[in-house]
């Protein structure tokens, strides 16, 4: 999957510890580290309303602007990550979880930069 530039993070935040936003942290370290560009909803500012809602329209956002999507572990059980789920997949975005994903290949970032030249 070398074409992915961009992953959105998905996975449960109400009710747990701390929003889960350790873990929302940790997979968006390794994500970088990995070469990804990381959309991370847990890095977003409350939203003026601090609704559920309010904070679901700023992950929606990040999501539509992602070219994939990665779930964290109890993804399944939250509300918010299913409406994601389905999003991406009405989207035509890959979808996976942190374990499966590898890292983004040079070549396609080289490919990519020679694509912007221009020859004379």
């Amino acid at each position: 999957m070398s074409h992915l530039q961009t992953i959105y993070i998905a996975g449960p935040m109400t009710g747990l510890p701390e929003c889960n936003y350790p873990a929302f942290h940790e997979a968006a370290r390794r994500l970088r580290l990995l070469g990804y560009e990381v959309l991370n909803p847990a890095e977003n500012p409350p939203p003026p309303c601090k609704s559920w809602r309010g904070y679901m329209r700023l992950a929606i956002s990040q999501l539509i602007q992602c070219d994939a999507i990665v779930f964290l572990h109890g993804w399944e059980l939250s509300a918010g990550a299913n409406i994601e789920r389905d999003l991406a997949h009405k989207l035509a975005m890959p979808c996976m979880t942190l374990d499966t994903i590898g890292p983004r290949s040079r070549r396609h970032e080289a490919q990519t930069e020679i694509a912007g030249l221009e020859v004379q």
